[in-house]
């Protein structure tokens, strides 16, 4: 299976603002006063989709609609996943207000685009149990390797990963991971803010994993199957240096993508392990990462499905 592919979705947004729903348990988000948050992230948006067009990535934009008023839309990984077979899986969300997201006209712009579709795996019936797996925000995919890493929180449920572990045939790698909010350690609402999985190596902050056994698990996975471990402190975790995701533009040309603002947390030795491998793409997702406590990868549905 492809680690990487040279295709994405993204959802254009219109009801951006800061998710009332989520800041419960996602302690990224912080509300910014007086602007219009939405306009600024359409910009932001907008700037984002022909940074990744100008060097080659297959860009689909789907427009959000405003009757819905989803502020949430502009990160369509936590719904939706595509898999090289032409199996979607579609998820449980933890906010009453995201799981509108989920549409499903979505899918026919990809069949226009040529992707071919076979079959849809549901685990969105699971929201009644409030039992919820937000996508690739919980679950950071070893495609190669068949592993699906995950930090178990209240919008990733153990039971839920193993069921989807058994129908895409991955092996569970399971962990808690914390960060520190007013002092004390906090479940992190989603495994893709604290690692990102490329085809060479993995970018991982292992200081949030406090608990030493699970720790060298996930270190044992990743060293067994080749990657070089680029370790990021909590407070680059905190400026989404977890939440890049590697891309193929132009030639099949690798890029990492990020935030500017996660791009200039990392130091100098960390840039150099990553530009063996890829070219840094980064772009200003100020507005969208502050208020949406959400960064590039998450904006980032990846497009595996075969071709018709």
């Amino acid at each position: 299976m492809k680690q990487i592919t040279d295709t994405v979705l993204m959802v254009r947004p219109v009801a951006f603002r800061m998710n009332e729903e989520t800041t419960i348990n996602n302690y990224f988000q912080k509300h910014l006063q007086g602007e219009d948050v939405n306009d600024k992230a359409q910009e932001e948006f907008d700037n984002f989709v022909l940074k990744l067009q100008n060097v080659g990535i297959n860009v689909v934009v789907v427009k959000d609609n405003a009757e819905d008023n989803t502020p949430d839309s502009i990160f369509p990984n936590n719904w939706v996943s595509f898999h090289e077979n032409g199996d979607i899986g579609l998820y449980p969300m933890f906010a009453k207000n995201r799981r509108k997201e989920r549409r499903l006209e979505y899918f026919e712009k990809l069949e226009e685009k040529g992707f071919k579709i076979k079959n849809l795996v549901d685990y969105t019936s699971a929201e009644e149990d409030d039992i919820f797996l937000e996508g690739t925000g919980s679950l950071i995919l070893d495609r190669q390797n068949e592993k699906a890493y995950c930090a178990i929180s209240p919008r990733a449920d153990e039971d839920l990963l193993i069921e989807f572990c058994e129908d895409f045939e991955f092996t569970p790698v399971i962990f808690n991971a914390y960060q520190t909010v007013d002092g004390s350690r906090r479940q992190i609402y989603h495994t893709n803010v604290m690692m990102c999985m490329a085809e060479e190596f993995a970018v991982i902050c292992l200081e949030s994993i406090d608990d030493a056994k699970e720790r060298k698990t996930v270190l044992k996975h990743l060293k067994q199957d080749g990657k070089e471990i680029i370790d990021i402190s909590e407070e680059q975790m905190h400026n989404f240096a977890g939440n890049m995701l590697q891309l193929k533009g132009y030639n099949d040309k690798k890029f990492l993508v990020m935030s500017e603002r996660a791009h200039q947390s990392l130091t100098p030795a960390q840039i150099a392990k990553i530009e063996k491998y890829s070219e840094i793409l980064s772009t200003n997702l100020n507005v969208i990462e502050t208020c949406g406590g959400g960064s590039a990868r998450c904006m980032l549905a990846e497009v595996f499905l075969p071709k018709a």
